[in-house]
């Protein structure tokens, strides 16, 4: 599918809300809308706007990490076990 198909100006949005509301939640996909034809808000279904908050935030988590182990900040396998032993032994 080409994004073109998503593009619409806000006049259609207004005329036929239902529509593009059916559409964002039966193809998952986001719809740009335009106002004299610049684009100016994306119109996204819940499910893909969590998903893809999640996954954001996935990626923020690897690019932390990665950067702490860039860092030296690191400590062997052997001791993060021995850490959860100790932290369940505890309760």
């Amino acid at each position: 599918m080409s994004i073109l198909q998503d593009i619409r100006p806000v006049s259609y949005l207004k005329s036929k809300s239902a529509e593009v509301l059916q559409q964002l939640n039966d193809t998952h996909r986001p719809i740009i809308i335009t106002q004299n034809g610049e684009p100016k808000a994306v119109l996204q279904d819940p499910e893909s706007y969590e998903n893809m908050r999640n996954a954001i935030g996935l990626l923020k988590l690897l690019s932390l990490a990665e950067e702490e182990v860039r860092q030296g900040k690191t400590i062997e396998q052997e001791q993060v076990f021995q850490n959860i032993e100790m932290l369940l032994d505890l309760k």
